[in-house]
């Protein structure tokens, strides 16, 4: 038996080497415990050795924040007492060491010790001696936090400040966070926090500062909770003041129109609540305004050659403005912004009339070669004529009038009435002899008499 003992006793060791874990005889899954008040906590703890095989003592003590320690349970292998004052507060099973706190309460908090002898039955009588510590937290459950800003109204950039509050109702051990527009807010010179982060100072408040804000909580316990979002409005600005138009030219700030042209002006600036806007025309060292708003109409032919302009922006809530000058130049455009658009605009044109032109001369190229071919056209006519093939009156005349007989016959004569001379007529109009039925014909008998045999009378 006490080899056996042994034997086994080595071979736990060996597992837990083979494990990367130290050749120890209890372990504890965790030396940190965070408990939640009103619920019950198990202080776990494995055994690596055989409960037949030994013999046991051991304590389980706890050790307040304040430095008190006391004894909550003394425990051999077959039998436990625990300290009176805990009895129904604790549980704890032999031979199983782990202890169960059964109800957390804060006063529970504290490092709790577990003091382990152990004795194998063997010669030796030797006794190992194990002792772990759990640091044991209780909380309780942090509630959705509540945002509160301070002035509650919006405020004037430079001039004022703005102080946010984040509370809950119920939670232990708070770590706070604060976002704008869900982008962390960190310290920097014109934020401040609190030594717990629960309030945010925001001096002087600026234009980079208006936004949505939230507090985001957790504890041990508790995962992030989210407060709703609270707006802080900041007044500012007029900021980047800008006149801008869509017609004519414009050269820094000298506006180009051509004479008669009517142009509208847009005066832009960044600013909360927004601005009004004044118009001023300036001339000879004296000023007019013009008209009150955004938008400015300008008709050029009741303008000298150049004038000059101003834009006057002006925030009432912070009572700042800013000013854009520009000069209204009338002059023609023809060699300036409208001649270039031109320029590119003809180009587009003048490919489509020279792509065009040359498909139509293609095009009618290919028509006449087909239509106009005169040894085509002759056969045609010909061959309608006599309907016979043309090749027997293509015989080469040895005189004037040997071999005459061929050319007795009918002929036609066609006059197109005003349509071209009978010298001019084309091989186009031959081709098309069947075709055209409105014509005037004259047929002239030119032989009325064919002699029957032409080839002996002629020999005669």
């Amino acid at each position: 038996m006490e080899a056996t003992g042994i034997m086994r006793l080595y071979f736990c060791s060996f597992v837990l080497l083979l494990t990367g874990v130290t050749s120890e005889f209890i372990h504890i899954p965790s030396l940190l415990l965070h408990g939640v008040e009103g619920k019950p906590l198990l202080l776990s703890v494995s055994t690596y050795f055989p409960l037949e095989e030994v013999e046991i003592q051991g304590t389980w003590s706890r050790t307040t924040p304040d430095g008190t320690r006391t004894t909550l349970v003394t425990f051999t292998k077959d039998s436990s007492i625990t300290n009176m004052i805990y009895r129904s507060h604790l549980l704890f099973k032999e031979p199983d060491v782990s202890l169960m706190i059964r109800k957390l309460t804060r006063q529970d908090e504290g490092d709790y010790q577990l003091n382990l002898n152990i004795q194998f039955h063997n010669k030796t009588g030797k006794v190992i001696k194990e002792s772990r510590t759990v640091h044991v937290t209780v909380d309780v459950p942090v509630s959705n936090p509540v945002v509160w800003k301070s002035p509650a109204h919006a405020v004037v950039e430079d001039k004022a400040n703005v102080t946010l509050t984040c509370s809950v109702d119920k939670g232990t051990r708070i770590e706070y966070q604060w976002l704008r527009n869900n982008i962390p807010v960190g310290p920097s010179e014109r934020h401040y926090f609190t030594k717990d982060n629960s309030t945010l100072l925001i001096s002087p408040v600026k234009k980079g500062d208006k936004g949505s804000y939230r507090c985001v909580v957790r504890n041990p316990v508790s995962q992030h909770r989210y407060s709703r979002p609270v707006e802080v409005n900041v007044y500012y600005g007029p900021y980047n003041l800008e006149v801008n138009s869509d017609q004519g030219l414009r050269t820094g700030e000298v506006f180009t129109i051509n004479p008669g042209e009517l142009v509208f002006f847009e005066c832009q600036a960044d600013s909360n609540p927004p601005n009004s806007y004044m118009w001023i025309s300036k001339s000879r060292n004296s000023t007019q305004v013009i008209t009150e708003g955004p938008r400015l109409e300008v008709r050029s032919y009741r303008l000298a050659q150049a004038e000059e302009y101003l834009c006057r922006a002006f925030n009432n809530v912070t009572q700042k403005q800013d000013e854009a000058q520009f000069t209204l130049v009338v002059a023609s455009l023809g060699t300036g912004k409208e001649k270039r658009t031109q320029e590119n605009s003809a180009v587009s044109p003048t490919i489509i009339v020279v792509c065009s032109l040359f498909i139509i001369g293609v095009m009618l190229l290919l028509f006449l070669r087909r239509t106009c071919h005169p040894k085509r056209a002759l056969e045609t006519v010909f061959m309608n004529i006599y309907k016979r093939p043309l090749s027997e009156g293509k015989r080469r005349h040895r005189s004037g009038h040997e071999d005459a007989t061929e050319d007795f016959g009918i002929y036609e004569f066609v006059s197109i009435p005003g349509k071209m001379e009978s010298a001019q007529a084309s091989c186009r109009s031959l081709a098309r002899l069947e075709s055209v039925q409105d014509m005037h014909t004259t047929i002239y008998d030119v032989i009325q008499h064919v002699p029957e045999t032409p080839n002996h009378t002629l020999l005669m």
